[in-house]
This record gives C-alpha cells, sequence and structure tokens, in this order.
C-alpha cells in the first residue's frame, strides 16, 4: 500500500470523524430533523405545486413574505404567527385577483410580489435602529431553527399527509382534469382554496428555517 493511499484513508476517516462530532451537536440535529421535515411536506405538496402550475405562487409568496416579517417588527408581534396570517391573506387576496382579471397568473403573481418586496424594501430602511440582516429574513437560517420550530413543522406534516390522504381521488382529479372534476361532484372551489391556504401556511411557517 503506497503512502499516498495511506494518506487519503486517513484524510477520508478525519473527515468522518469531523462529521459525526457535527451531528453530535444539538443545533445541527435539529437543522437536520428540520430538513427532513420540511423537505417531506414539501414532496407532499410540491408534485400537486407543480402539475397545476403553482410554482411561481410558492416563489411570490416566499418573497412577499419579507412584508409579512416587517410588519411584525413594526407590530412588535410573534414573527411566526405574522407570517401565517401573512401568508394565508396572501393566497386568498391572489385568489381572489385571478378571478377577477384577465391579466395571467405569473403576470398578477409578479406585480403583487414585486410591489410587496419594495414596500419590505423601504420600510426596513425607515425603522430606527433596526440592523437586521436582509439575507437571514430572505432565505432563513436553517442552523437557528428551535425546538418549537420542529414542533411546528412536524404538526404541518401530520396535517398536510391527513389532507392529502383523505382527499386524494379528488386532488388527483381536480389536478388532472378539473372540469371532469366539476362534473363528478367535486367542490373545485372549495378544494383549490383549501389548497392554496395550506400551501401558503407551509411556504410561510418554512421560511425562517
Amino acid at each position: 500500500m503506497s503512502a499516498t493511499t495511506v494518506t487519503e484513508g486517513k484524510a477520508m476517516l478525519e473527515g468522518w470523524v469531523r462529521v459525526v462530532e457535527l451531528l453530535q451537536l444539538p443545533f445541527m440535529q435539529r437543522a437536520m430533523l428540520g430538513g427532513i421535515l420540511t423537505g417531506m411536506t414539501g414532496g407532499l405538496l410540491g408534485s400537486f405545486v407543480i402539475l397545476r402550475q403553482l410554482s411561481f405562487f410558492s416563489d411570490a409568496l416566499g418573497h412577499s413574505a419579507l412584508l409579512g416579517i416587517v410588519l411584525g417588527v413594526l407590530l412588535g408581534l410573534n414573527p411566526t404567527v405574522v407570517l401565517m396570517v401573512f401568508g394565508v391573506g396572501f393566497a386568498l387576496g391572489v385568489t381572489f385577483v385571478l378571478e377577477r382579471t384577465q391579466l395571467s397568473a405569473d403576470a398578477v403573481l409578479n406585480i403583487i410580489y414585486s410591489s410587496s418586496l419594495a414596500l419590505a424594501v423601504i420600510a426596513l430602511s425607515l425603522l430606527p435602529g433596526y440592523r437586521g440582516n436582509l439575507n437571514q429574513l430572505l432565505f432563513g437560517e436553517i442552523l437557528g431553527i428551535s425546538p418549537a420550530a420542529l414542533w411546528t413543522s412536524g404538526i404541518l406534516l401530520l396535517i398536510s399527509s391527513a389532507y392529502v390522504g383523505l382527499t386524494l381521488p379528488s386532488q388527483m382529479l381536480l389536478t388532472l382534469d378539473e372540469p371532469l372534476a366539476r362534473a363528478r361532484g367535486v367542490q373545485v372551489g372549495w378544494q383549490k382554496l383549501a389548497f392554496v391556504v395550506l400551501l401558503a401556511v407551509v411556504v410561510a411557517l418554512s421560511i425562517r428555517s
């Protein structure tokens, strides 16, 4: 066995030792568990999101949520609660506008999220004494996940699983053929609204992670 092979083996072993040491840290364990829970929830809803062409909706909500964070800072409220309320309001508002305009969904979402993001950045710059990290607000901090956030993610995964499991035939029919779903008696309006609200809550509560 050559000296080079021995050196590479030792380096690989040291690398695995460092990984094991990192995984023993509580914040790393919470980060991994939070990523798994969030990924499972996103994967559960993601197929419906893609097929229903709601991908840009999720992205728009993620960016517009910064305005919800700013409102939470201004009002001195819990950012998680404000984000959830803001996310649901955003979903209901977008759904209302899309049903009453001739513009395409992408155009409406682009206008709404660009305006929300601009207002949020302006408000952040006007907050006296505020020194928040804009990147952290926009992209989250997975290493800062708290035990409460883990419980929230777990409960959200259970709710999403129960909702999809109980309404799977209607969701599949609505996703693949909406006119046929209407003909089969599916409450299309309520089903679409419930899914969008659930999606908004998932995105809003996942942002801080």
